[in-house]
């Protein structure tokens, strides 16, 4: 078994939308997660090709630290 990939937010900010959940596959370069960053959309894309094993942030999450936990791939 592999370990699984963790996507961590590169900044702090908010969750604006999460486009990805538990169980789903998805390939490296696909949108997991829009944060709202200085009313900015910021996409965070797959760093690997995989299948989503946990998703820890949700739509309207605020006030989240850069390097916290938002998905994990395996």
């Amino acid at each position: 078994m592999s370990m699984a990939t963790k996507v961590k937010l590169d900044t702090a900010g908010s969750i604006w939308k999460v486009l990805v959940s538990q169980g789903d596959s998805v390939k490296k370069g696909d949108t997991l997660f829009i944060m709202e960053i200085m009313k900015m959309e910021v996409p965070h894309e797959a760093p690997v090709d995989g299948t989503i094993s946990a998703v820890h942030i949700a739509e309207g999450d605020e006030a989240l630290e850069e390097g916290a936990l938002a998905i994990e791939i395996s």
